[in-house]
C-alpha cells in the first residue's frame, strides 16, 4: 500500500486526541471564556465521539499509517472518564509509546489507574511556581495540587516533563524558578513561546517572549550547550553544566514545520494537519479505504513548510 507523503517526505506518526474540549482551568492563552466552556460542553454532549466510536477511528488510523505514539490531550484530558479504557486499548495495538498532556489538578488520584493501563509519560502543564503567577495565568487556584500530582507521577515511575508557555509581563520571570524546580526533580521542562491561536490570533505580539529571551534570561544564573535536535522534535534542547536539560518550543523564532509528522483528532471525528489550519477534515463514521487516504491527504497537505501561522482555532478545543 502507498505510503500517505507529501512532496517534502512528510508523513503521520503521531496521533494526538483531543478527547475532550472543555478544562478545569482558564488559562490565559488558551480559553477566552467560562461561556466557551459551557458552550463546548453542550457541542460536545450532543455531537461527540463515544469512547467505541473514539477508539474505532484509532483502530482505523493505525491500520493505515503505523502510528509510533499516541498523545491524549484536551481540553483537559483527566476530565474524561474512560481515560484507562482507551490507554489500554491503544497498547493492545502494540503502540508502546503513550503520552499524556495535563494541567495536572486531577493527577495525584488517577496515577495508579494510568500507570497500570500502560501509560508510559507525562508532560505537565506549569506556567508558574509562584502561586500568584500561577492564578494570573490559570485564572484558577490549584498549584499544590499539580506539584503533588508530579511527585506523585515520579514516585510511580512515569517519566514526567514540564511544558511551561512564557508570556512576557505575565510569567516571564518565572523562568528560572520554574528551571529551579524541574533541575531538583531532575526532570525536563520546555518553555513554549506562545502560540497565536483562538482568541490571541492576531494580537499574541503583546506577549511574546521569544527563544532569545528566554536563553538571556537563562544566561544570566547558567551555563549550557545546545543538543541536536532530532527529527520530527518540536522543542530545541540544552543542557546545562549541572547537567540539567531544559527545551524551549520556538514556534515562531525556530519553526519545526519541516519535519513535522503530528496528525490530530478532535472529539467530534475530525483530523487536523496542522494548528495553523483551522478547517476540520471528518473522517466520522464508516469510510472505505480510498476515501480515508484522500482524507489523510487533505490534512497532510494543511501543514505549514515554512512557519507556524496560527489560527482561530482555540487551543482548548485541539489541545497541546
Amino acid at each position: 500500500m502507498e505510503a500517505i507523503r507529501d512532496h517534502l517526505g512528510r508523513t503521520f506518526k503521531t496521533l494526538r486526541i483531543s478527547l475532550i474540549n472543555t478544562c478545569n482551568l482558564a488559562c490565559t492563552y488558551c480559553s477566552y471564556s467560562n461561556e466557551e466552556n459551557r458552550n463546548n460542553r453542550s457541542a460536545s454532549k450532543d455531537h461527540g465521539l463515544k469512547p467505541k466510536e473514539l477508539m474505532g477511528l484509532v483502530v482505523k488510523l493505525h491500520e493505515r499509517l503505523n502510528f509510533n505514539t499516541i498523545r491524549f490531550t484536551g481540553g483537559e484530558p483527566l476530565l474524561y472518564r474512560e481515560l484507562p479504557a482507551l490507554i489500554r486499548g491503544a497498547k493492545a495495538l502494540g503502540i508502546s509509546d503513550l503520552n499524556l498532556t495535563t494541567n495536572g489538578l486531577l493527577l495525584q488520584k488517577q496515577v495508579p489507574a494510568l500507570k497500570a493501563a500502560g501509560l508510559t509519560a507525562i508532560n505537565v502543564s506549569l506556567d508558574a511556581i509562584d502561586p500568584l503567577t500561577f492564578f494570573m495565568m490559570a485564572r484558577r487556584h490549584g498549584l499544590d495540587q499539580t506539584l503533588r500530582g508530579i511527585d506523585t507521577a515520579l514516585q510511580a515511575g512515569i517519566a514526567v516533563k514540564i511544558n511551561s508557555v512564557i508570556m512576557k509581563g505575565m510569567n516571564h520571570d518565572q523562568v528560572i524558578p520554574l528551571l529551579k524546580y524541574a533541575a531538583e526533580r531532575e526532570i525536563i521542562i520546555r518553555f513554549l513561546e506562545i502560540m497565536a491561536m483562538g482568541h490571541l490570533h492576531g494580537k499574541a505580539d503583546e506577549y511574546f517572549f521569544s527563544q532569545a529571551e528566554i536563553l538571556q534570561l537563562i544566561s544570566t544564573q547558567h551555563r549550557f550547550t545546545p543538543i541536536n535536535r532530532k527529527t520530527g522534535a518540536t522543542a530545541n534542547y540544552w543542557q546545562t553544566e549541572e547537567g540539567n536539560i531544559f527545551g524551549i518550543i520556538a514556534n515562531e523564532s525556530q519553526p519545526f514545520c519541516k519535519d513535522c509528522d503530528r496528525l490530530r483528532l478532535d472529539v467530534y471525528g475530525n483530523i487536523y494537519g496542522c494548528l495553523s489550519d483551522n478547517h476540520p477534515i471528518s473522517i466520522k463514521g464508516t469510510l472505505e479505504p480510498p476515501v480515508l487516504d484522500l482524507r489523510l491527504k487533505e490534512a497532510l497537505a494543511q501543514k505549514q513548510t515554512i512557519k507556524f501561522t496560527g489560527s482561530k482555532l482555540s487551543m482548548l478545543h485541539i489541545g497541546g
